[in-house]
């Protein structure tokens, strides 16, 4: 087994439970160039609110896209997008990578920004 396809089955256990819970998702997806989040409705049919660092308005300032300071952006600029859309409460789905480092960064950025997880 790759690391693809294990991140890949962790994945589809967290996101089975968060289908249970019934509340829109924060998802992210991280490469090694950039950091994307994106924040679904319950049903998972809808985007509501996203944010990447191939965006103009997310690098404003930034050295480059694949590091926690961008990550920590990316989690506070999708938290007010997201919350202007009228979410408060998500479920984080980390997409099967390990909380640590800028999966970390973004999902703390996403807390201080007023996103209740």
């Amino acid at each position: 087994m790759n690391k693809n396809i294990a991140r890949l089955r962790r994945a589809k256990s967290t996101r089975a439970h968060i289908r249970e819970l019934g509340v829109a998702r924060l998802s992210v997806l991280r490469t090694g160039q950039h950091l994307y989040a994106q924040v679904f409705t319950a049903d998972g049919s809808k985007v509501l609110a996203a944010a990447n660092t191939t965006q103009t308005d997310v690098m404003e300032g930034l050295k480059n896209g694949k590091n926690a300071d961008a990550a920590a952006k990316v989690g506070r600029i999708v938290a007010e997008r997201a919350k202007a859309a009228g979410v408060e409460k998500v479920a984080f789905d980390r997409s099967g990578y390990r909380y640590h480092g800028r999966i970390k960064a973004l999902a703390e950025a996403a807390r201080e920004a007023g996103l209740q997880f």
